[in-house]
């Protein structure tokens, strides 16, 4: 019987044993990669810093960045093909959990040859409504707090899927355009673009890391998360 019991009590450590050099794997391919999707404000204007401090303290953690409007990112945390999203829109995308990292607001520019930059008294939501602009695409945040701001009634003039394609082109004196303050603020201070006021229209919105709902990030995500919010 002793025989049997030390038999038994050694199954039982090798088994622990296994397991915890399972669970230790799992950590260590867990922690080597990040995989990050964003949408396209966060990702080009404010994701590269935080990434830089994350290398600072995860050298070997390897990251991988998408970087798409707020309904791609929400498409990829559901399909488990990210570990940590951002988003932009006013509303959370239905399955996620999430926290608010930063504040954020549009604002119109237009090139200084524009009409608009000599104007003496500000825009009106009416007047912002009836004239065609550069916008983002449909299920981009910027273009969802703009719609929702103006009834749905924005008319685009032209539709890019990038911040940064939308901002050459106002530059360019294609027309007047809507844009995070995060994205124009070189263009403002060097008068490639002009701020145009706007009254009775709010334009604010938060900016959010999102995840899918109940799975709280872990590991490099979880770090990355803190760094946002420091």
């Amino acid at each position: 019987a002793g025989a049997l019991v030390t038999d038994w009590a050694r199954r039982v450590v090798e088994a622990a044993e296994a397991f915890d050099a399972g669970a230790q794997a799992l950590r260590v391919r867990r922690d080597s990669r990040l995989r990050v999707a964003a949408s396209m404000t966060i990702a080009e204007y404010l994701l590269p810093g935080w990434l830089l401090a994350l290398r600072a303290q995860r050298p070997d953690t390897a990251v991988s960045l998408h970087a798409g409007n707020s309904a791609a990112v929400a498409e990829r945390l559901l399909a488990d093909e990210a570990d940590l999203g951002f988003v932009e829109g006013l509303t959370v995308p239905t399955g996620l959990d999430s926290v608010v990292i930063a504040h954020d607001n549009l604002i119109v520019v237009a090139a200084p040859g524009h009409a608009w930059s000599r104007r003496r008294r500000p825009l009106d939501g009416a007047e912002l409504a009836a004239t065609p602009l550069i916008l983002r695409e449909k299920g981009s945040g910027t273009r969802q707090v703009l719609d929702a701001a103006l009834g749905g009634l924005a008319r685009p003039l032209i539709e890019l899927s990038s911040t940064t394609a939308v901002k050459a082109a106002a530059v360019s004196g294609a027309g007047p355009a809507v844009l995070s303050e995060l994205a124009v603020g070189e263009e403002l201070s060097m008068r490639r673009l002009v701020g145009i006021p706007l009254s009775g229209v709010s334009l604010a919105r938060d900016l959010r890391a999102v995840w899918p709902t109940g799975h709280r990030p872990v590991g490099p995500a979880r770090d990355l998360l803190s760094l946002t919010r420091g």
